[in-house]
């Protein structure tokens, strides 16, 4: 895993409806408990794709084992993408990155989020912001 800056995407490789846990698996960070009601999770969610988030990082290592101690249950400071563990196949998910060595990762994301909010008409279904521009 590339410890310098990038961009990240979680897919889900199943197109089946998804099933959604009604309660998080995820780390509780600052006491506040990540589960989301299922019916908003089931408003979000955006079917013609398998991407359903894209995120961020100055460190792809470090970032990338957040996002995964924080699916195990541990309470760190990974909030954005938190839906992703309401997914009863979060197991299954995958995830593709890409560094960015000479381009602000931030600026990236932003720009993936906005064609996907073009192509979709709406962001990816973890992602709660549309990076810089929104």
């Amino acid at each position: 895993m590339p410890i310098g800056p990038g961009v990240y995407v979680v897919s889900r490789p199943s197109r089946a409806v998804p099933e959604f846990l009604d309660v998080s698996p995820a780390g509780w960070f600052k006491g506040k408990d990540p589960s989301l009601p299922v019916d908003e999770l089931e408003r979000r969610w955006v079917g013609e794709t398998s991407v359903i988030y894209i995120g961020k990082a100055t460190s792809l290592r470090t970032r990338l084992s957040q996002y995964r101690r924080h699916g195990e249950g541990t309470p760190v400071g990974h909030w954005g993408g938190r839906m992703i563990w309401q997914l009863a196949d979060s197991a299954h998910l995958l995830v593709g990155w890409r560094e960015t060595p000479d381009d602000d990762p931030e600026s990236v994301e932003s720009a993936m989020l906005a064609e996907f909010a073009a192509t979709h008409g709406a962001l990816p279904f973890a992602n709660r912001k549309s990076g810089r521009s929104g």
